[in-house]
């Protein structure tokens, strides 16, 4: 183990970060995808540092396998744009680069200040960067050069403890971002980690800024569970931090005035996890069924509308737009969600004459 040293205000040597080699954290490059380790080799024949940040390095430690390998560098998003041909600058306040590989798209971030406090968008020093970050097992620092991890406020530590501990000051990390909340529930069913008493409560107590957040947003954190092997662990946490209730609050109320959809909703959740480690690359709409299928159950007498002879057509139109509502505020696209409620119909032996395709069909280019 090293230790990286800088200067404080009086210009005196002090202890800036721990620096663990290969041997202290079982990184191997051939774990990391290569085009991730392209960017950020042209990037330093450019003379800019750079580093793989955040949840691809916290994976490569507890052995997960990680679906983003996000970039951070001291060279501007402009900078990087000439670097890399195959990028784009998006956003138009938190500007950021998209390095794009085929069908992959890298993430490359500039180090932000924190003079603004944890969301501004100034840009900084590694050691100011480090201090936005979320939660410290977030916070650690890959150089596949010299195969280094860079921790500066012991994320190492914490992983190897199971502990799940926020960078940003208690008083702040909810207010200035409640989606934090989400991701803090997830790391914890992701990686087992113990969230401390105080953490939990803070979340009990700030659920309500959820309230805040744009159903876009919202959408974006619910597919997260909709495609995780954890969904039945990440709902777990999301109920008893009294998160749920804005994240699905149909199902939330359902949950709460009846103990048998409690029990079947549940069931649904452990079973979708299941589904995304045995075939996590099956359509949205087959996993959304997982969401619906207990509540459409309860629609009506199904029995009853198939002896009746109900047209399909009506069926299928009452139950979507029941459904659609059900699962407000996440805004799914329409065709998985309309994938999802034939497959419950047809489950429960309501029959449709249109066949339905395992995978979305492709769209048409625009011919204009």
């Amino acid at each position: 183990m090293l230790v990286r040293y800088g200067t404080d205000g009086s210009g005196r040597l002090i202890k800036k970060a721990v620096v663990y080699t290969k041997s202290e954290h079982s990184i191997s490059l051939t774990d990391i995808d290569p085009d991730a380790l392209q960017i950020i080799s042209r990037l330093k024949d450019a003379g800019y540092t750079a580093y793989i940040v955040g949840g691809a390095v916290r994976d490569l430690i507890v052995g997960n396998k990680p679906k983003d390998f996000d970039i951070v560098t001291d060279a501007t998003p402009s900078r990087i744009k000439r670097i890399f041909r195959n990028s784009r600058i998006i956003g138009r306040r938190f500007r950021l680069v998209h390095v794009v590989f085929g069908p992959k798209i890298f993430e490359v971030s500039t180090f932000r200040s924190i003079s603004e406090g944890t969301v501004g968008n100034e840009f900084g020093s590694i050691e100011e960067d480090v201090q936005r970050r979320d939660f410290t097992m977030n916070a650690l620092y890959y150089d596949p050069g010299q195969q280094q991890v860079i921790d500066y406020v012991g994320g190492m530590r914490d992983i190897r403890k199971h502990m799940l501990r926020p960078v940003i000051a208690m008083d702040r990390i909810f207010v200035e971002d409640p989606v934090r909340m989400l991701r803090a529930i997830k790391y914890s069913a992701t990686t087992h980690a113990r969230m401390p008493h105080s953490l939990r409560h803070k979340i009990r107590a700030s659920a309500s800024l959820l309230s805040q957040i744009s159903p876009s947003r919202l959408t974006e954190e619910l597919l997260k569970i909709v495609n995780s092997p954890y969904a039945y662990e990440i709902v777990c946490e999301a109920m008893d931090t009294d998160l749920f209730m804005y994240l699905q609050p149909a199902a939330t109320g359902m949950i709460y005035d009846d103990k048998d959809f409690e029990r079947d909703y549940m069931d649904s959740m452990r079973e979708l996890g299941e589904l995304n480690k045995k075939t996590p690359d099956v359509r949205l709409g087959r996993k959304l069924v997982y969401f619906i299928r207990d509540f459409t159950k309860n629609l009506t007498d199904w029995e009853k509308e198939i002896k009746g002879k109900t047209a399909f057509t009506e069926l299928y139109g009452r139950t979507w737009a029941e459904c659609r509502n059900f699962v407000l505020p996440m805004n799914p696209v329409r065709k998985e969600l309309e994938f999802a409620v034939r497959s419950v119909l047809m489950s429960l032996g309501v029959k449709s004459n249109q066949k339905m395709s395992a995978k979305p069909k492709p769209q048409r280019k625009n011919q204009g």
